[in-house]
């Protein structure tokens, strides 16, 4: 459980960053929204090591559906769009795909 913490603080902290270069590029905002962009990702980076996981690749796919979701979310708290139920048909999938890849057991 502790991992899908990490996640979500990864999430946040990916989405934020990346928004703040959106801002700058596309909607002219000051380079300054650069500064918190960049401490932004780096949190990311450092979050998805904590994940519970031998192998760095698997903790990356399995945070890709936790990432759509939480796109999703900013899109409708940040952005004011209502995701539709494709965007959630999609993200319910993801999900569905990333438990598999993160919780499934493993063999020796």
């Amino acid at each position: 459980m502790r991992s899908l913490l990490w996640y979500g603080i990864a999430a946040l902290a990916e989405i934020g960053g990346c928004f703040a270069f959106w801002a700058w590029l596309r909607m002219h905002m000051s380079p300054l929204w650069l500064i918190p962009g960049l401490v932004s990702l780096i949190v990311f980076a450092l979050a998805l090591t904590r994940i519970e996981t031998e192998h760095a690749g698997r903790a990356y796919a399995a945070y890709g559906g936790v990432y759509i979701l939480a796109s999703l979310l900013w899109l409708w708290a940040v952005e004011g769009a209502v995701p539709d139920r494709w965007d959630t048909l999609g993200a319910s999938i993801c999900l569905a795909g990333a438990a598999v890849i993160l919780f499934s057991p493993r063999g020796s």
